[in-house]
């Protein structure tokens, strides 16, 4: 079996979908890796690490499988082979076009985002691993656009109090913002609809942010709430939110606009200074002003909105997605080490998106379908 390892094309996508690390343990099982000239470059990992590990540098596309990170662009659709598995994150609640493309490639795809939450697949649960990368920086830049100090200060010109951090989503992106915002002092707050993950808020030594809704959905997500909800958390969060200096937005609904927890009576209640930190503006946002992907003051209140936030520290992202795609791609591998797809395994039957010319995701036929309409 052979994996091709492509240089990433997507607008400001600097991380790799396997690293050196991982070609050497999937050589270790009877792989064989080639990789594009400069797949690394962005990630400061440079061609002669791979073949130090083993890889070959060449051309990635007929290879068995193709790894790669962000969707593939249609001349890159083009450039697969008839029977090649593609492995990376390809937006099947989204992009119909590219289900399209990819079902008339003929190939067979494998979103890392449709990975079924379960035990089993914890190893290759990329949207975690990914969102881990984002909370943290996401503390980070709430730390970095404040004017004031997360951390409580004594000092001989007096005592500065902590900063105080709200965090509304407690996934896995919300929860790592939650214990790095309270690792560099700051006094912390988590707020989610599912009232299940109060525990998990409060064993990282935040405050849980109680407004009476409980939204439990299915897979371990939120369920999008009814009119009446929304319209009670948008009140209770817009009452609650003035008292916070900097508040971080994690919330997301597959295949859904983000839901706007943050209004602009919010923002306006804040005090000057303060920060939001809207981890969803690819959604649409959670706060009413996001304007994603920018970085706008409005009633003096900064409201920041990175896309893509794991790229931008491309060299550990790139680390635990390798790891991810590694754990799926042994799961593929027979006893010799050839490419053995198992689609009576819920894993691979849950990740695969387009299959011998069909799309197999409902998601994505859902998407393909209302586009054609």
């Amino acid at each position: 079996m052979t994996v091709g390892v492509p240089k990433e094309t997507a607008p400001d996508e600097r991380r790799v979908a396997l690293v050196p690390d991982v070609v050497r343990r999937l050589k270790g099982k009877g792989v064989d890796v080639v990789v594009e000239a400069g797949a690394g470059a962005e990630a400061l990992i440079p061609d002669r690490l791979y073949e130090d590990a083993g890889a070959t540098i060449g051309d990635p596309w007929s290879a068995d499988l193709v790894a790669k990170v962000a969707p593939p662009t249609p001349g890159e659709v083009a450039r697969l082979q008839g029977d090649t598995v593609l492995v990376g994150f390809l937006a099947p609640l989204t992009k119909p076009e590219l289900k399209d493309k990819l079902r008339s490639a003929g190939v067979q795809a494998l979103a890392m985002e449709s990975i079924p939450r379960i035990s089993r697949a914890q190893s290759m649960d990329a949207l975690s691993s990914q969102s881990n990368v984002a909370g943290y920086k996401a503390a980070l830049l709430g730390a970095e656009h404040a004017t004031r100090f997360y951390p409580m200060l004594t000092t001989a010109a007096g005592t500065i109090p902590p900063a105080k951090v709200l965090v509304l989503g407690g996934g896995v992106a919300g929860l790592q913002a939650l214990a790095t915002a309270k690792r560099l002092g700051a006094r912390t707050t988590g707020y989610d609809v599912r009232p299940e993950v109060a525990e998990q808020v409060e064993s990282l030594g935040a405050n849980w942010l109680d407004l009476g809704i409980e939204a439990v959905g299915e897979g371990g997500y939120a369920r999008e709430l009814t009119e009446e909800e929304q319209a009670q958390q948008k009140q209770a969060l817009t009452d609650a939110i003035k008292e916070f200096d900097v508040v971080i937005t994690t919330a997301l609904v597959p295949g859904r606009r983000a839901p706007v927890l943050v209004t602009a009576e919010a923002v306006e209640g804040m005090k000057p200074g303060s920060v939001i930190v809207d981890l969803a503006g690819e959604a649409g946002g959670n706060c009413e002003l996001t304007e994603p992907g920018e970085v706008v003051v409005k009633n003096d209140v900064t409201i920041v909105s990175p896309l893509n936030l794991p790229t931008t520290m491309p060299e550990h992202a790139s680390q635990l997605y390798a790891r991810n795609v590694q754990a799926l791609i042994e799961l593929m591998l027979d006893d010799e080490g050839n490419l053995n797809l198992n689609f009576e395994d819920e894993i691979i039957a849950g990740a695969c998106v387009v299959r011998e010319g069909e799309i197999v995701h409902e998601g994505a036929k859902k998407t393909v379908e209302g586009a054609a309409a």
